[in-house]
């Protein structure tokens, strides 16, 4: 079986001793005393049962053994920088990955994408559609957008997006004879459900809108599933009017009505506490909430 390294400490110790040729400077580069210095190289001469240095008088020099030793390792510890240094430059520039629902990265994200880049093109983003229940943030995230009520204990959470629920549909429904003109004109159309009817039953709820079967009508497990549905005219959907706007820009979809509610969850920037400083993230997130206020909610 092979030895044991001896013991970084150790290593970094003489390293900076041989360099400098003197324990006094090498414990100002490592900011500890002269004496830990001259600990941790007899216990390296002991550990390698090996003289490195000539101690003479006020002279520090460096035996033949140790010399040798001193340039191995002298080039170790200059790759061992290089490295680090390069992994550093990585993690502020280069390449951000960002982890959102699948909707949001179709109908937000992906359509303003071009404008990010223009202003950053030293930044390559990197988007992952992700579901709810997986993993948001393993080690290739850089920073996720999560939807929820924003309480995610241990990490870093900026709100991104208040989520504004109302009906939407179709234009080529509001020409049919059973057109919206009003909320109670919802009983005459299929309601699309995105994951569950719960949405549907708080909006109707809170106008006072009764007699409407909601225990019916598809559910979708993602909202761009329901505003294609929409679109072409299966059914009216309930839907955030920010994720939908690229649909009611090109004039697939309509709202038919005024009403709306501020639903109690919302989209979250979220990303590791450890994390939340580094700059290409600062710069990311600030570019995601100058384009949120920029909408006219």
């Amino acid at each position: 079986m092979s030895k044991r390294l001896p013991p970084l400490n150790a290593l970094k110790a003489f390293e900076s001793a041989a360099r400098h040729l003197s324990f006094t400077k090498a414990a100002d580069e490592l900011f500890v005393t002269q004496a830990a210095v001259s600990h941790q190289i007899k216990s390296l001469e002991s550990y390698l049962s090996i003289k490195l240095f000539h101690r003479k008088n006020r002279a520090l020099l460096l035996t033949e053994e140790g010399q040798s030793y001193f340039q191995d390792l002298r080039d170790i510890f200059v790759h061992m920088q290089e490295a680090t240094d390069r992994l550093v430059a990585m993690g502020e520039k280069g390449a951000i990955t960002i982890a959102t629902p699948p909707s949001f990265a179709s109908q937000w994200l992906v359509p303003r994408m071009h404008r990010f880049s223009s202003l950053h093109p030293d930044i390559d983003v990197r988007i992952k559609a992700v579901d709810l229940d997986d993993d948001f943030l393993d080690n290739s995230v850089d920073i996720a957008v999560y939807y929820g009520l924003g309480n995610w204990p241990g990490l870093h959470v900026t709100k991104l997006l208040s989520e504004y629920l109302t009906p939407i549909c179709s234009p080529l429904l509001l020409k049919k004879g059973d057109g919206l003109r009003e909320l109670k004109d919802l009983a005459q159309h299929t309601l699309l459900h995105d994951n569950t009817r719960g949405a549907w039953k708080s909006w109707l709820r809170e106008f006072g809108i009764k007699d409407i079967n909601v225990n019916h009508g598809p559910i979708f497990s993602h909202t761009m599933l329901v505003l294609q549905s929409a679109s072409i005219g299966q059914g009216v959907a309930l839907s955030d009017t920010v994720l939908a706007k690229p649909d009611i820009d090109s004039g697939r979809l309509v709202c038919p009505f005024e009403e709306r509610i501020e639903s109690k969850l919302s989209h979250y920037l979220v990303c590791k506490e450890h994390q939340a400083d580094q700059s290409k993230i600062k710069v990311f997130s600030q570019w995601m909430l100058d384009e949120v206020s920029d909408l006219n909610l």
